[in-house]
């Protein structure tokens, strides 16, 4: 029988843990400078040839960026958009094996108001990324965010795009763009800076009262993300491009499909995570990046000096728990650790997702939701998770008539039920005879504040997908919103009234012409 004190040293023997080969595992003759993962162990210059066949070989496969066209490179200064325009520089350089042949430019989108870095914390980053993009020869245009306060309402509505063109139409492209000696070098007057004038303390005030109205962490990162992308189309709108690269990388994909199936944004997979993303119709974000790993990147960086600048954001250093994509990317990340599979499973299965709803480019305006411009979700049959969740949660709002109330219950209850009860132009004040003032500031129509309020919220989250009506509702207020959007949505809803009014007058699809 075993006992406790006997010596087993001598009779056990040592198992070596398992190394990786010393030899790159493609060339078969070079030191291994890096290991991707177990049995992918790559040289110095295996690495930057496979690193730099990805990228190429991930814009060759589908063909959405024709010769000649300007695509309108994303840069925040992070690791992931930092290597992109390292990979289309090298694209674009005299050395290059197969050239890219589309005509680059840079944007970056100065998002310090947002998050509460001063106005030198903010002029020090600009100047970092200023001389990076100089040093590429690339025009490159730097926005602050605060320019989203005066966008135009076209942002939020869906430009024609060109029409799908055959397979053969990219071959002929080519021919037709080395025939006329294209190549990739820019003109004198393209190689032009764009520099955002000084910011008005007025407009990073709004910014901040418009970021802090949503009350939670969640709310803030997906209504900034929102945000980003308007401005982003607004300014290849109106530089001439037509393609908006971005860099997310394998592993922000992973976690972003995690999340966004938690924020509710189920129907839009596809477009959140696939390569090409048509949802603005004219202009079309694509991800290059998405095949490479963080690991992948940061190696790449590390290996080959390409610079990068490090910008907080929303949630810089806050816990795991502050919000649903810092809590995802934290489980994400380190289940990556023990099972280093995790990150290429949940991608490769973001690839297969499909959605029932109508394509993003073939639906109408007004089947769009008005912050995202995806398609709506909220359209769907009475036997759904949607219309179970939406009974649930009229249910919990609603209160037995027997149950007696307590004393804050009346407090919050009772100015509500006051407003609410008040009829089409009577005040809200509670002496009744007096005026607000609204209503002569508004030209003397529209009755009072209160009355006006309301129905204005309720028909807000209509013309929402359900994720966003999530957003809406952790925000304080609507009226924060910018003045676009709120704009848009008026007209939307003026638009939906007419059609009401004239439904009878209509033909419908399936009627012909007899």
């Amino acid at each position: 029988m075993c006992q406790v004190d006997e010596d087993y040293h001598d009779q056990l023997e040592h198992a070596d843990a398992p190394s990786v080969s010393k030899k790159c595992a493609k060339c078969k003759e070079a030191t291994a400078a890096v290991v991707i993962r177990a049995g992918d162990t790559y040289c110095r210059d295996c690495f930057r040839e496979y690193f730099i066949h990805k990228f190429r070989a991930m814009l060759g496969k589908n063909r959405i960026i024709f010769p000649g066209e300007k695509v309108l490179l994303a840069v925040s200064g992070g690791p992931s958009s930092c290597s992109m325009l390292s990979q289309v520089q090298e694209g674009l350089s005299q050395n290059a094996h197969k050239k890219l042949r589309f005509l680059p430019g840079i944007v970056y989108i100065d998002e310090g108001g947002a998050v509460g870095q001063s106005v030198e914390e903010r002029r020090r980053t600009v100047a970092e990324l200023r001389a990076l993009f100089r040093a590429t020869g690339f025009p490159f245009h730097i926005v602050s965010l605060e320019q989203v306060l005066d966008l135009p309402g076209s942002v939020v509505t869906v430009a024609p795009s060109p029409s799908e063109q055959p397979a053969s139409a990219y071959k002929a492209a080519v021919d037709h763009f080395i025939q006329n000696d294209g190549g990739s070098r820019l003109t004198p007057q393209d190689e032009q800076e764009a520099s955002h004038p000084d910011v008005q303390e007025s407009h990073t005030q709004s910014l901040q009262q418009l970021i802090g109205s949503a009350k939670t962490l969640t709310a803030r990162e997906d209504l900034l993300s929102t945000l980003r992308h308007h401005v982003l189309v607004h300014t290849a709108r109106t530089e001439g491009y037509s393609k908006v690269m971005l860099g997310d990388n394998c592993t922000r994909l992973a976690v972003k499909l995690l999340t966004s199936i938690s924020l509710g944004r189920g129907a839009q997979l596809a477009q959140d995570t696939g390569f090409s993303d048509s949802r603005y119709g004219d202009i079309i974000l694509v991800r290059p990046m998405r095949d490479y790993s963080a690991k992948e990147i940061a190696y790449y960086n590390r290996m080959f000096t390409v610079p990068s600048v490090f910008i907080p954001g929303l949630d810089t250093m806050v816990t795991d728990k502050a919000s649903i994509q810092r809590l995802t990317e934290s489980f994400v990340t380190k289940l990556q650790v023990g099972f280093p599979s995790t990150v290429s499973t949940i991608y490769r299965t973001s690839e297969k997702l499909q959605t029932v709803c109508r394509s993003s480019s073939t639906a109408d305006l007004f089947d769009r939701c008005l912050l995202c411009m995806c398609t709506l979700d909220t359209a769907v049959e009475d036997a759904s998770a949607f219309k179970a969740t939406q009974i649930s949660e009229q249910l919990s709002q609603t209160k037995s008539p027997g149950a007696p109330r307590t004393e804050t219950q009346r407090q919050i209850q009772a100015p509500a039920e006051s407003e609410s009860t008040a009829p089409t132009g009577q005040c809200c004040s509670s002496g009744g005879g007096e005026d607000c003032g609204r209503a002569a500031a508004a030209g003397g129509g529209g009755g009072c504040c209160s009355s006006a309020k309301l129905p204005e919220t309720t028909n807000l989250k209509s013309l929402m997908c359900y994720s966003c009506q999530l957003t809406i509702k952790d925000m304080t207020s609507v009226e924060r919103l910018p003045q676009y959007i709120l704009s848009e949505a008026q007209r939307r809803q003026r638009r939906s009234q007419m059609r009401e009014e004239i439904s009878e007058f209509l033909l419908d699809e399936g009627d012909g012409g007899d």
